[in-house]
């Protein structure tokens, strides 16, 4: 007999994100605050005859070897026990490539459907190995409550997630430039600027949350990303301005880019600053959870 479940899968948003050298086994380690914010992907899972997971999105392509099949493998590996052959199915209202997470929460929200379908619940060293076998951000997806919400001071190379009361107070005006940055390419162009110790100086680790705490327009955090990628893509520096333009208290690139977000004072500040964007930028409202 069939089953199915949905779920949701919530972006997130980096409130600082300082980038630290290269490690020896390849990776960066970082320092930031994630915070989920109200977009979010649709999954619906079904229950298949066949083994495996086969993943549907009418909204974009993905590859084969993706990170849910990534998951559903991981999870398979990690609960040892008979795991039913699902179909999911994936609507896309997080941007793909736009340093919102969208990928990696896909993969969170999948393992806490596969632990409702198996009725499991996993430990937090076992949500770890699965997300080791997926990506550096799924850590922090993990760690979320159980509707995939959640905010944490994050380190290591993402590894590293301690969780911290999350603000729901924050309004944002996300802009999605039309650019594409991998963040291979973000990596490459920060070790550039690390070897020529032309970085910006962000708060030091122990002082995020206590930067989180105050208001946004008080806020000193930095991301190393932004000043290498805004100097290629000049449109990353164009939409940070316009929303300083309109009046946010705070504005800065998510991730590796390309999304750029500014935090407004209330809610009806940040819709009027939509409808300002609106025609010369994809741009949209959200708000933290």
């Amino acid at each position: 007999m069939e089953r199915e479940i949905s779920g949701w899968a919530y972006a997130k948003v980096n409130f600082g994100l300082r980038v630290l050298p290269g490690r020896a086994d390849g990776f960066h380690g970082i320092e930031s605050i994630f915070q989920t914010v109200d977009l979010y992907d649709e999954l619906s899972l079904t229950t298949t005859a066949e083994k495996g997971c086969i993943v549907h999105c009418s909204d974009m392509e993905l590859p084969e070897n993706n990170t849910l099949t990534k998951a559903y493998n991981a999870f398979c590996k990690t609960v040892g026990c008979e795991v039913p052959g699902v179909r999911v199915e994936l609507k896309k209202g997080i941007p793909s490539g736009g340093g919102l997470g969208g990928g990696s929460s896909d993969a969170a929200a999948l393992t806490r459907m596969l632990e409702r379908l198996c009725n499991v619940r996993l430990s937090d060293s076992e949500l770890d190995n699965i997300a080791a076998e997926t990506g550096s951000d799924v850590f922090f997806f993990m760690h979320c409550d159980d509707k995939g919400r959640g905010c944490a001071l994050v380190s290591g190379r993402g590894e590293v997630v301690k969780k911290i009361h999350g603000r729901d107070d924050l309004f944002l005006v996300l802009i999605f430039p039309e650019v594409s940055s991998s963040t291979k390419e973000a990596y490459a162009l920060v070790d550039e600027a690390l070897a020529c110790g032309n970085v910006l100086i962000s708060p030091e680790f122990d002082e995020l949350e206590l930067v989180y705490r105050r208001p946004p327009e008080n806020w000193t955090f930095i991301n190393t990303f932004t000043p290498v990628i805004s100097a290629k893509y000049k449109d990353i520096g164009r939409a940070i301005e316009a929303l300083r333009a309109l009046g946010c208290e705070y504005a800065e690139m998510s991730g590796s880019g390309s999304t750029v977000f500014g935090i407004f004072s209330s809610r009806q500040e940040a819709e009027s600053a939509v409808k300002e964007l609106t025609g010369s930028w994809n741009c949209k409202l959200a708000r933290t959870v």
